[in-house]
């Protein structure tokens, strides 16, 4: 899944090691969530969204994958 979360960090001049102390995770998540390899628990997705005071879909960014309609 996509997501704004390393523009939203380095806008606002935070490190990865404090994002990740603030969230309660290992700062090698908070990298895994930033490329895309990892996709938050809902219960962390809320987490990032109310530390940055957004919603969680002005952070993650869900594309929905088209079915082949063969199938």
């Amino acid at each position: 899944m996509k997501n704004r979360l390393e523009e939203l960090r380095k806008q606002q001049g935070i490190k990865q090691e404090d994002l990740a102390a603030a969230l309660e995770v290992s700062r090698q998540t908070v990298g895994s969530l930033e490329n895309g390899r990892y996709n938050p628990s809902i219960l962390l997705a809320f987490k990032i969204a109310r530390y940055f005071g957004l919603q969680i879909e002005d952070i993650f960014i869900y594309e929905e994958v088209e079915q082949d309609e063969k199938q």
